[in-house]
């Protein structure tokens, strides 16, 4: 009974932008809300059985694979590093030469060991073991909204720009709007203002609208868009 209950409560929160909303209602008045931190959070689930979410499956990884993979064919890209690998479901579709997923889920960085055993292209490893890796280009796709802790944020940020060498892609909304009924492991941030402030050397070179925004009832759709960076060209004369 307690596994199907988990199972119950697992199907819920996997709903795409609700799930955790109905689970709240569901525990009532109390207000009691199961998240732990972001990394606890993110184990926790997928221990559960649970996955990456709606963003990493059906149209919405198709759309993102689409993008990602004309990019690394455009640029000449030959290695990526990806900030928050979760599942690897989407990464099914990808076409990198060589990429590196880091996720803060133990669980997360076994099932993408397992997933993809047989590619010698593909390597994971747990956000902890990071030790100055760098790519052509570095991803993180789904993730910053789901960094709650301020610490947290600004590390995953820091990390995201200076291990690239050529393109940063983000996939996000990009927005400070956060509503009092908004999942405990969701907050919208504007990302593009800490980039602004942080590292101006790195410039916007591309702004990609969902081919799947998100519709009137939050049943469909995603609110992310991809903003894709380049560093800036240096100034004449310097």
């Amino acid at each position: 009974m307690k596994n199907f209950r988990a199972g119950i409560k697992n199907a819920i929160r996997d709903i795409p932008f609700v799930g955790d909303r109905i689970l709240r209602v569901l525990r009532g008045s109390s207000g009691e809300v199961d998240f732990p931190g972001s990394e606890a959070y993110w184990e926790k689930r997928y221990k559960a059985g649970g996955n990456s979410g709606a963003g990493s499956h059906n149209e919405l990884a198709r759309f993102k694979t689409e993008v990602l993979n004309a990019l690394v064919a455009e640029h000449g890209i030959g290695s990526v590093i990806e900030y928050g690998c979760g599942d690897g479901n989407q990464l099914k579709l990808a076409n990198y030469p060589r990429y590196l997923g880091f996720d803060v889920s133990a669980e997360a960085v076994r099932l993408c060991q397992h997933a993809f055993a047989g590619d010698a292209s593909k390597n994971f490893k747990l956000l902890g073991e990071f030790s100055g890796e760098t790519a052509e280009l570095t991803m993180s796709l789904d993730v910053i909204y789901h960094l709650i802790e301020e610490n947290v944020f600004e590390d995953y940020m820091r990390r995201l720009f200076t291990s690239s060498s050529g393109l940063v892609a983000i996939y996000s909304s990009n927005k400070d709007e956060n509503p009092s009924d908004r999942s405990p492991h969701v907050k919208h941030r504007k990302f593009s203002r800490w980039i602004e402030q942080n590292v101006p050397d790195w410039r916007l070179l591309e702004h990609i609208p969902n081919k799947y925004p998100l519709s009137e009832d939050q049943k469909s759709g995603s609110f992310a868009d991809f903003y894709i960076y380049c560093r800036s060209e240096p100034s004449a004369g310097r």
